[in-house]
């Protein structure tokens, strides 16, 4: 037990004892996509909102890269896991619907600024109840492999649609309806919507597809980085499209874990008892035989 006199030397030696390094190299990571989502705001506000779009995605993969990297290296801390919550509330919140309301959902005044503000708050709510029910003892085991509803990243990335069209040269829709679309999208993580995580996914590759998946990755990469704007846009209009077989996918696995549970939980059938000659008259009968 740790001593409760803050003037021991066996306190000050316990409360400032070395860290190792590979608890801090996630928080920095961490650290650094707070930086970027701080910069994206920045940007936006200057006006550069290329800039600013690229700074959440960079934001989002390390976001990414973080959470993996504190597992690979045996680094997970609760300080770690409420800086991350912070981080993303800053990058995929707040970030994001400030980028929207500098592009456009200004020109609705005080009806655009709640539209941006709803989606922040949404995430935060969205990142609470994660925080809240990580340690739920009543889930189903399936259920480790589901969100519940959008996760913050991916509302974040699908939220900025509007701007990866205009890039692309589409004509930038009504603020109405980029209002509507940010609503929409705040809706999506705050509800019970199941959706597809993969995290039970096994991360081991086969060693003839090595190389293949190396190929894969640089390419990918690099369409990326070619076509960006491409990319993010098909990707977020692909991920939109795939909610639904998220929740089918639920709905399926729930129903079969019903039907396994009441199965188990149904009385065996009765034994069947066991055959008996029916009795006759003549079982009774102690007469001699000749007497028949």
């Amino acid at each position: 037990m740790m001593p409760s006199d803050p003037n021991s030397p066996e306190f000050r030696r316990r409360r400032f004892r070395p860290i190792p390094v590979r608890m801090l190299v996630p928080n920095m990571i961490t650290l650094l996509a707070i930086c970027a989502g701080l910069t994206a705001i920045r940007l936006s506000t200057e006006g550069r909102m290329e800039l600013a779009v690229a700074a959440i995605v960079f934001a989002a993969i390390l976001d990414g890269i973080d959470g993996r990297v504190a597992r690979m290296i045996k680094g997970q801390s609760k300080f770690g896991a409420e800086l991350d919550s912070l981080a993303d509330f800053v990058n995929f919140g707040v970030a994001p619907g400030l980028i929207l309301y500098f592009w456009q959902l200004h020109e609705l005044n005080n009806g655009g600024w709640i539209a941006a503000m709803v989606f922040a708050i949404s995430g935060g709510l969205r990142l609470a109840r994660f925080n809240a029910s990580i340690d739920d003892p009543n889930k189903p085991a399936f259920a480790a492999n589901y969100f519940t509803g959008v996760p913050a990243p991916a509302g974040a990335i699908t939220v900025l649609l509007p701007i990866y069209l205009a890039f692309l040269g589409v004509p930038a829709p009504p603020a109405t309806l980029t209002a509507f679309y940010t609503l929409l999208i705040a809706f999506l993580m705050v509800s019970r919507l199941p959706v597809f995580s993969g995290k039970t996914v096994k991360m081991r590759v086969p060693p003839e597809m090595v190389l293949p998946v190396f190929v894969s990755v640089v390419f990918f990469v690099a369409l990326l980085i070619g076509y960006p704007w491409h990319i993010l846009s098909a990707g977020s209009v692909l991920y939109l499209i795939s909610l639904p077989w998220g929740w089918k996918s639920y709905r399926d696995e729930e129903r079969s874990l019903a039907a396994k549970t009441q199965d188990t939980s149904a009385p065996p059938p009765a034994a069947a008892a066991p055959y008996t000659a029916p009795v006759t008259d003549a079982d009774h009968d102690d007469r001699p035989a000749h007497l028949h």
